[in-house]
């Protein structure tokens, strides 16, 4: 979370705010256009048990799985070294998601050590072999692009509870500023960088070449895009320990973890990171700009009243977590 002190705060660059107002422009009169087109016609959305891919669709999407994937993922779709692609593995992955996310995920950033070789239709043909493999049913027409967004995968299975004695309590070490130095500050900033630097830019050393330094080393093992996607899902899965019991700020005071406003200000950093992750998933540096500034605001909105307090806004240690009546 931050502010002008510290972050990257919205660094929009030069010509990037008008080539987005001509794109917006387009797709406002594109929606429009289809707008006029459907009317007085009833869209009707599909569910898997209609039947949205063909025999021969999945049987196309099969060989390709076979090429690019079985290898990571099993010549079964049971897992390996990459997750499962069929089961209850893949549904609590996957489950009461659009299949147009799944599409995008193969699209984009699959295979993982040599990403986007695919076609789109490639990647919808193996989405059909998934779906078959899932068991759904076959139907008289091919799944294609504009289908993709409507169509929802059934719901992940119920989560088994923890075994008996094997809760681990959470206990907090780190201060409330502390969390967010080591965890909050720099993957924000890693999305909050993608506005001066293109992650698909990187250009890896020699392995021989690779520095020994702790934080380049880790730059060079997951770099780009990769990047991106950790430091978006490290805020995702970081952000609800603002709201453990016992943490205390800086300066001692207890962290407002029973406030409606504190746990909302949580919630939306947590939104901005699903977000940020989602964005770079589509390897667009414009989708990710899109969402910097719903980062920012996440940050600053908590900063206003937690970190920024005091007589002039001074934001000093002494004057942070105020007790608010």
């Amino acid at each position: 979370m931050g502010s002008s002190r510290g972050f990257l705060m919205r660094l929009i660059r030069p010509g990037r705010t008008a080539a987005r107002r001509v794109r917006a422009a387009a797709s406002c009169a594109g929606a429009l256009a289809a707008a006029f087109a459907l009317a007085g016609h009833t869209v009707q959305s599909q569910t898997l048990a209609d039947g949205v891919y063909t025999a021969g669709q999945a049987a196309r999407g099969q060989q390709v799985y076979q090429a690019q994937c079985a290898v990571c993922h099993g010549d079964a779709l049971e897992g390996s070294v990459g997750p499962p692609l069929a089961g209850d593995g893949f549904l609590s992955i996957w489950g009461a998601r659009p299949l147009v996310e799944l599409v995008d995920k193969i699209h984009y950033t699959m295979p993982l050590e040599a990403p986007a070789p695919l076609s789109r239709q490639e990647s919808i043909d193996l989405t059909a072999y998934v779906l078959r493999a899932g068991d759904f049913p076959t139907g008289e027409a091919e799944l294609t692009d504009g289908m993709l967004a409507g169509i929802v995968l059934p719901a992940p299975p119920a989560a088994a509870g923890s075994a008996a004695g094997g809760d681990l309590a959470l206990v907090p070490v780190a201060n409330l500023a502390q969390l967010m130095r080591a965890v909050t500050f720099p993957n924000s900033n890693a999305i909050f960088n993608v506005q001066l630097k293109d992650p698909g830019d990187q250009v890896l050393p020699a392995p021989g070449a690779r520095p020994f330094d702790y934080v380049e080393w880790g730059s060079t093992v997951y770099p780009g895009w990769q990047a991106i996607d950790l430091a978006a899902l490290a805020l995702v899965e970081s952000t609800p320990l603002f709201l453990a019991p016992g943490r205390r700020c800086e300066n001692g005071r207890p962290v407002p973890v029973d406030r409606a406003d504190w746990k909302q200000y949580t919630e939306e950093l947590v939104e901005a990171g699903r977000a940020a992750y989602r964005a770079s998933q589509s390897r667009s540096v414009d989708a990710v700009i899109e969402v910097a500034d719903q980062l920012n605001n996440a940050c600053d909105n908590c900063h206003t009243i937690y970190r920024d307090a005091g007589a002039e806004g001074s934001g000093q240690g002494a004057d942070r977590c105020p007790e608010i009546p």
